[in-house]
């Protein structure tokens, strides 16, 4: 008898404990966002620019938009989607060493004047995710980061001994920090482009590397919070008035009380 009612409440306890719990709201919204598939360049609002160091051979690097993509995303393609294209750069040194070169994206102002575009990532990024074509040099390709406080970070990526294209997946380093808890501070991470530097005893003659499909996966969901719309309440001009608006009306609070 006893072992019987031991087995009963243990059935009891198995089925409280084993049956889902419905109606939990989900604080993870995970999404795939991209950055850039080269495809529409004139519908990005940048454009990529480059720099490179000191023994780069005069005229390079060189870099523009061609035809393709990897055979891996073909079948993602529908009707009427714009023709498939790539980032591509072709650099040439005049030495072996310690040389370098870096791709990233600009803007240009009114003025004409060309400013780095760092590109705002939401949310909370998990991976940064990409296709590269390798020339089967031993070159290493890095991807360069700002975070919430300002600091560039430079992230190991690959290295391009290989032919042909390869996916990329970068995992987000949890030491960087992807939000200020600072008011002012910027509110999220941001990418600032790719740098490749060469092996210094690598030929470096003829480099080609090619770039398609940039993107990112993020929990949008993270560092939103109950109230986050009044972070960026606006409180009027710093000369003694502040104005609090809410549905679209303010009330102004004049400083010094009722005389």
């Amino acid at each position: 008898m006893k072992q019987g009612v031991f087995v009963f409440v243990s059935l009891v306890l198995m089925v409280l404990f084993c049956v889902p719990v419905f109606g939990q709201p989900s604080l993870k919204s995970v999404e795939t966002i991209s950055i850039d598939n080269f495809d529409t360049a004139d519908e990005m609002g940048w454009t990529w620019d480059y720099q490179a160091s000191r023994f780069v051979t005069e005229g390079y690097p060189k870099v523009g938009y061609f035809n393709g993509m990897p055979s891996s995303l073909i079948h993602l393609r529908k009707d009427g989607d714009p023709e498939a294209k790539v980032l591509g750069v072709k650099i040439l040194f005049d030495r072996k060493g310690d040389n370098w070169f870096e791709v990233f994206p600009t803007t240009t102002g009114d003025d004409g004047e060309v400013k780095n575009h760092e590109i705002p990532l939401i949310g909370n990024v998990n991976q940064i995710d990409f296709w590269v074509w390798g020339a089967n040099y031993l070159y290493f390709l890095e991807v360069l980061v700002r975070d919430a406080e300002g600091r560039v970070h430079v992230i190991p990526a690959c290295n391009t001994a290989f032919d042909g294209w390869r996916n990329i997946v970068v995992t987000m380093p949890t030491y960087i920090r992807q939000q200020s808890r600072m008011r002012s501070g910027p509110e999220m991470l941001s990418f600032v482009g790719f740098r490749v530097r060469t092996d210094p005893n690598e030929y470096v003659d003829d480099f080609l590397i090619y770039f398609d499909n940039l993107k990112y996966t993020t929990n949008i969901l993270e560092n939103i919070y109950d109230g986050y719309e009044l972070r960026d309440a606006d409180f009027g001009s710093d000369e003694g008035t502040s104005t609090a608006r809410a549905s679209g009306t303010g009330t102004a609070v004049q400083g010094g009380g009722e005389k």
